[in-house]
């Protein structure tokens, strides 16, 4: 299952609590998270942006993160 890049409507209402558009871009912007405006007055958020804010990360991004020892250095 692939996740899509930008946060749904469904979700940045979630995220913000509030329908209007407006009124989720000045939550948004209270809670630090990047956003566009499109024409229609709709808002586009970069998934990968507010995972990395609010403190999640993409499984993906955690896997590169493990520990390996650098044994060649206890050889040394």
């Amino acid at each position: 299952m692939t996740t899509a890049m930008f946060l749904d409507s469904d979700e940045i209402r979630e995220l913000t609590g509030r329908v209007q558009y407006r009124a989720q871009a000045k939550m948004l912007r209270s809670l630090g998270l990047t956003h566009k405006i499109r024409a229609d007055g709709t808002l586009l958020v970069l998934r990968a942006h507010v995972e990395r804010e609010l403190g999640g990360a993409p499984a993906a991004a955690a896997r590169k993160r493990e520990f390996v020892p650098n044994w060649s250095a206890a050889n040394a």
